[in-house]
């Protein structure tokens, strides 16, 4: 059976002392990092990814939000892109050796990413996040209409919970992505553990197995 892979994202609320002790001591645990701190420089992100290569995070497992630049200088495994990046053709043409993400909220936003050379969409909200203070959640439904309509992996995002990571891999999506719940989470390390504890209780593979690297001939 494939495997259903585990996302954290950064908070873009803590220190680098903070986020470097989540980091070491969850890395193990998660199948990628997402660096999402939208308000620090392109500097200060290199800078991050340096300091969190050194407590375990491999750049296999290093995607990085918005910022080809630093994802190319970092040697990052991919580039996670939403509505105020670059488009995602140009970006690919870029950074043409990176796996690049796509955050998408519809059908139509998947299917479009797919077209411009996305290796993979990040569909969201799923549920009311408290990332995203009231807003309804877009629900299971809309999670599995856009997993089915595309033929590349669906990481689904927004309210994710140990108790619901069972029925949202049910949809076929390839995995989750979930941010305060790890990094501001009271015990981080229990946190990540609960949630892989879910998703092996998951008896159906993902519609579309996650990437491990981008390969020649891929989107």
């Amino acid at each position: 059976m494939q495997k259903h892979v585990f996302h954290v994202i950064s908070s873009g609320k803590q220190s680098l002392v903070e986020a470097k002790q989540i980091i070491a001591n969850i890395h193990p645990y998660i199948d990628a990092f997402h660096l999402r701190e939208k308000q620090r420089t392109a500097r200060e992100l290199w800078e991050w990814t340096q300091t969190l290569g050194k407590v375990g995070l491999t750049r296999e497992k290093l995607i990085i939000n918005d910022r080809a630049d630093v994802a190319l200088a970092a040697g990052a495994v991919g580039i996670q892109t939403a509505y105020h990046s670059l488009p995602a053709p140009v970006m690919r043409h870029l950074a043409p050796s990176l796996l690049l993400g796509v955050s998408v909220h519809s059908v139509e936003e998947a299917k479009a990413a797919e077209a411009a050379g996305a290796n993979y969409v990040l569909f969201g909200h799923v549920f009311a996040s408290a990332s995203k203070p009231g807003q309804a959640g877009r629900g299971l439904a809309a999670l599995r209409e856009v997993v089915e309509s595309v033929s590349i992996p669906v990481i689904a995002l927004g309210g994710i919970t140990p108790e619901n990571t069972v029925e949202i891999l049910a949809t076929g999506c390839t995995g989750i992505a979930v941010l305060s719940a790890v990094m501001q989470a009271k015990e981080p390390v229990l946190s990540v553990q609960q949630f892989q504890q879910a998703i092996s209780q998951v008896r159906t593979s993902p519609r579309h197995v996650w990437p491990t690297a981008k390969t020649e001939g891929s989107h």
